[in-house]
Order: C-alpha cells, then sequence, then structure tokens
C-alpha cells in the first residue's frame, strides 16, 4: 500500500539495521527486557515504529507516537549515533525531534488530534491498524494515559491499583 513515490524511504526504513550486528545485547532484545515484553511483542513494537517514522516523512501533518511507540522511540533516542547521524539523516531524510506534551487541556487536545491523524494515515498507508496493545483506539488511549515509572521488578512486586486519580499537571481542567 506504500506510493510508489515513497518506496525508497520504506525500504530504506525496513532495512535499517536497529539491532546492530555483532552486538551483546541487540536493541530488541534491550527493548524487550526493559519493558518486561515478550520478544514477539518487541518485534512487533519496533516495525510499528518503523510504521510511525514513516508516516512523520510523509503523512503531512504532524504524528503522534501510542505510548507502545513512545518506548521504542525514547530507547532508539538513547542509542544517539544510531538515531541523529544515520536514522533521521540518512534514513529519514529529516530531522525528527521528540515532542513532549507540556501538560493542560490545550496540550492534550492537540495531541491527541494529532494521535487520531496519525492512525487516519496508517489506514491511508498501510490499512487499518489491529494491533491493540501497540495502537490502541485514541479514546482507549486517552484514558489509558498515566504515569509511568520504571521499577526494578526483581526487587519489588507490582500490583494494579483499582483506581487511580489523574495527577494535577496532567489534569483537563
Amino acid at each position: 500500500m506504500v506510493p510508489p513515490e515513497s518506496s525508497d524511504l520504506w525500504e530504506r526504513i525496513l532495512e535499517f539495521p536497529l539491532d546492530a550486528p555483532g552486538s551483546s545485547c541487540p536493541f530488541t532484545v534491550r527493548l524487550s527486557h526493559e519493558q518486561q515484553w515478550p520478544l514477539t511483542a518487541a518485534r512487533a513494537a519496533v516495525l510499528e515504529y518503523r510504521k510511525f517514522a514513516f508516516l512523520a516523512v510523509v503523512a503531512g501533518h504532524p504524528v503522534s507516537p501510542s505510548h507502545a511507540i513512545d518506548q521504542v522511540w525514547h530507547l532508539h533516542l538513547l542509542h544517539t549515533r544510531s538515531y541523529w547521524e544515520e536514522w533521521c539523516p540518512k534514513v529519514l531524510g529529516m530531522t525528527l525531534h521528540h515532542e513532549p506534551t507540556k501538560g493542560g487541556r490545550k496540550e492534550e487536545e492537540k495531541f491527541g488530534d494529532w494521535y487520531a491523524r496519525t492512525l487516519e494515515s496508517y489506514r491511508r498507508f498501510f490499512g487499518h491498524p489491529r494491533l491493540g496493545w501497540i495502537w490502541p483506539d485514541p479514546e482507549l488511549k486517552r484514558q489509558g494515559e498515566g504515569v509511568f515509572r520504571y521499577i526494578d521488578l526483581t526487587r519489588h512486586w507490582c500490583l494494579r491499583r483499582p483506581w487511580i486519580p489523574r495527577p494535577q499537571y496532567l489534569s483537563t481542567e
């Protein structure tokens, strides 16, 4: 479904080696470990990150990632040479900055709109995304956004709370 004029870009994106050859801790394995995702889920998230990056170049509007895609993006940003010297200039042909929210209702609405438009462009270029945990529907994504913390699961138990209040700085009022 990728249009012919974008096929070279898509090929470069698919061929880019996020998992560096010879690495004792490849990108996808590290992602799987850090996120506590099965390796197959990490591989799926990496493919969806590649699609997100493609959309950032060709959609013609600002794009916004899901939480899962954002985790892949954050990890890629930590690989600064790969991201800034190879991925952006040589693969994408543009600088792709990460723009976090400043908080508040206007920002929530802006990023909600960007996310909905991202899904529309995804459908146009790739068909309907059906990896619900990677690309949740906009309303489910908005409801599921929370405050995330990294914790050492080898030393701590993590139990889900039945309800947690939305932090003040994320408030929509």
